[in-house]
């Protein structure tokens, strides 16, 4: 048997003190630093600027925000409070254009205030206030349920290949991704789990192979391009992604380079699974093509992580945050209500019907 893991809890509010405290993920590994934040431009640029990222992460983050920012009102009124969560929620809005948690989020927080339209604005805080708790715990029991599901799929032993984060500090416990990796660890399943790096931000190097390091998995981090070798050598059973958008079909937006793993995956007969909370699939989006795809600043490429640039001064860079993984390279999407598997247009909605 193995032993419990300590996870770390990335998203938290302190209400008492209107804060809102965050890991911050854009100075690990070196720091282990919690950001205090008060003011709603302050969680606008946390989550613009990758401090808090995940999708989960994201829609707890904001979550927690719109009510913070909503709570700091001096309306006296329904109606005048609406108007002033409704600038929060915009304003929040406007941070990440592709994490569909990040909306998923905010319209549950309006849906939960429109609720109470009766109420004082003190008893429609509070209900906000309740709503994004809520939130925070539900997203818990799903990585967890998760984890269970693709822990079955899963042998003692096997080695697991991941890019980007997908953990415990991507969601509110345990990650999506990652999930069975804990929960193998406590059952003793000695997974060895290889970490693409992950270009150009380095999540896998700075923020998976850290966490599983804190958690005593046996993690080897490795360059984005040497997945291939990887796999070729026979040390790589199964892949295991997060993503921040399911479309309709299957098509599965996630961090750059993913798409590249799934055609490498597919070539060496890999299974290659996405893991997906139910408010990361998007039925109105009826396939990748339809998924806005964010461009970063050329610095993250250039000069980012470097004593001096790495590259011409003012050389033109293309810089996507995210890539589509076309359905037919995923063999199945794990949901906290199950797998789902091709066709998935068919087998995704009933995922919900569960």
């Amino acid at each position: 048997m193995g032993k419990p893991v300590d996870v770390i809890q990335s998203v938290r509010l302190d209400d008492e003190n209107d804060t809102l405290i965050l890991l911050d993920q854009t100075v690990l590994p070196n720091e282990k630093n919690f950001l205090h934040l008060k003011e709603l431009k302050d969680i606008w640029d946390a989550i613009y600027h990758l401090k808090v990222r995940g999708a989960p992460a994201i829609g707890i983050a904001a979550a927690y925000g719109v009510y913070l920012g909503t709570k700091q009102s001096n309306a006296e009124t329904y109606d005048d409070l609406y108007n002033d969560f409704k600038k929060a929620k915009e304003f929040l809005a406007s941070s990440r254009p592709t994490a569909v948690n990040l909306f998923w989020a905010l319209d549950r927080m309006e849906a939960r205030f429109q609720k109470e339209e009766d109420k004082s604005v003190k008893e429609v805080i509070s209900a906000l206030k309740e709503e994004a708790e809520k939130i925070r715990a539900e997203d818990e029991e799903v990585c967890e349920s998760i984890g269970q599901h693709a822990l079955s799929l899963l042998k003692s032993g096997w080695g697991i290949l991941t890019h980007c984060n997908a953990g415990t500090i991507a969601t509110a416990k345990y990650g999506t991704a990652l999930a069975p990796i804990y929960l193998g660890q406590e059952k003793g399943y000695d997974f060895k789990v290889y970490a693409d790096e992950t270009r150009p931000l380095l999540q896998g190097a700075r923020l998976t192979a850290w966490e599983l390091k804190e958690a005593g998995v046996d993690v080897t981090l490795i360059c984005d391009n040497m997945a291939s070798i990887v796999m070729k050598e026979g040390k790589i059973q199964a892949v295991l992604v997060g993503c921040d958008r399911v479309a309709a079909n299957g098509d599965a937006a996630n961090k750059i380079g993913t798409s590249g793993v799934a055609i490498l995956a597919k070539h060496y007969n890999i299974p290659f699974y996405v893991c997906a909370p139910l408010s990361t699939v998007d039925l109105a989006c009826k396939t990748g093509d339809d998924i806005h795809i964010e461009l970063r600043p050329s610095e993250e490429i250039t000069s980012k992580w470097y004593e001096k640039p790495m590259a011409p001064e003012d050389v033109q860079t293309y810089n996507p945050a995210f890539d589509v993984t076309d359905n037919e390279l995923i063999t199945g999407i794990i949901t906290e209500n199950g797998i789902a598997y091709a066709p998935f247009s068919e087998n995704l909605p009933k995922m919900f019907k569960k």
